[in-house]
């Protein structure tokens, strides 16, 4: 079931980035040679007008052939076909829209997963009711015996209505014990009251009293307003993903680069399949969640100015803009291939990672005497 999953989840991610790249190319007039679902060779094909659609092989994700995206082979054709409809011989603004076309997908993709969540579960609200998420085991919170679930109503005597109220005043309060009263969540009705003394040098990530807290509620509103609203929220996890994302990449290649320092946290394929089953396990909304987590991920990627991807070409067409001349086709195509070359070797790193990860070998060396048989 895990395969399964893993399965669907990869191919509704490709096969959506790609048509976006054929919606586009069929709006501008550019002969889409093959729409494939799948990765060659092909088991079948029928041919639509004047596209064949085809089911193939390796059932992950899929494939648009333009005609004239490899410009070596298009002065060699001689079907007749008129070479205006090339996608070499389009304008740079027809050739953005098809380049960006596939991003945009990925980003919409996303941003219907995200509104489909929250129109279901609720939309997140600011209120002046702070609660309590999580409890730190062995914290100052833990011993006084303060629960997942409960509201703080106030410090001293001190009202709480924000989560900065709440950390501003235990800051404050440092080393020294206080009481905290607690309760329900109704208006007017108080719980208890518990004595806790927050930790002057508490331990990296879980604060002077190991609390998580939030007053963000998932408000429900009349179901005529759920998708609009649901929407509205969508958009803006996606645009806030998309920063994340964006900025985690930017880190991680800047540790790289000037530390030296190999990312040890990124998940290829096998990696991927291994967050599936954990995701599968927690619902079909976590695993969209999970989709649209990938998709905006896929986009971002996808920007990279590195041959092989959207962003590279878009980095040609770049330069193309400012020297107001074509690079020569034979080496955009040989700088593409040779970025394709370093991508599956990239590839191959992260997926050997990802298993002596899996499989607690500590190296690689040491995953090779586990499969050695003798």
């Amino acid at each position: 079931m895990t395969l399964l999953i893993f399965l669907v989840i990869l191919s509704v991610l490709i096969l959506v980035h790609e048509l976006g790249h054929f919606l586009m190319a069929k709006r501008a007039g550019i002969l889409v040679e093959e729409f494939g679902f799948g990765l060659p060779p092909r088991l079948w094909g029928k041919k639509i007008g004047e596209t064949v659609y085809s089911l193939n092989v390796l059932p992950i994700g899929g494939f648009v052939k333009l005609y004239g995206e490899d410009p070596v082979n298009l002065a060699d054709s001689k079907d007749g076909t008129s070479q205006d409809r090339a996608f070499f011989n389009q304008s740079k603004r027809v050739r953005l829209g098809v380049l960006i076309a596939g991003v945009v997908m990925n980003f919409l993709l996303g941003a219907v997963l995200f509104s489909v969540i929250y129109s279901r579960l609720g939309i997140p609200t600011k209120t002046e009711t702070v609660r309590v998420m999580d409890v730190v085991s062995s914290s100052p919170a833990a011993e006084a015996g303060i629960k997942s679930g409960e509201v703080v109503v106030a410090v001293g005597r001190k009202p709480i209505r924000s989560t900065e109220r709440f950390i501003q005043v235990i800051d404050a309060n440092r080393g020294k014990e206080v009481e905290i009263t607690l309760g329900d969540g109704t208006e007017g009705k108080y719980g208890r009251i518990v004595k806790v003394m927050p930790r002057e040098h508490p331990p990296e990530g879980e604060g002077a009293l190991g609390v998580a807290i939030s007053a963000i509620e998932m408000k429900q509103f009349p179901w005529w307003q759920m998708p609009m609203r649901g929407a509205v929220v969508g958009v803006k996890e996606a645009f806030a993903w998309g920063v994340t994302i964006g900025s985690g990449l930017i880190h991680m290649v800047s540790a790289w680069i000037i530390e030296g320092r190999a990312p040890a946290d990124v998940a290829g394929p096998v990696g991927i399949f291994q967050l599936t089953g954990g995701v599968a396990q927690a619902g079909v909304l976590a695993v969209l969640q999970f989709m649209g987590v990938l998709s905006i991920n896929l986009a971002v990627l996808n920007l990279l100015p590195l041959p092989a991807l959207d962003g590279g070409r878009l980095a040609f067409l770049a330069v193309e803009a400012v020297t107001r001349r074509r690079i020569k086709p034979g080496i955009e195509k040989l700088i593409h291939a040779a970025g394709m070359a370093v991508l599956l070797g990239l590839m191959a790193v992260v997926t050997v990672n990802d298993v002596v990860r899996l499989t607690n070998a500590g190296s690689l060396w040491g995953l090779l005497q586990k499969a050695w048989p003798f």
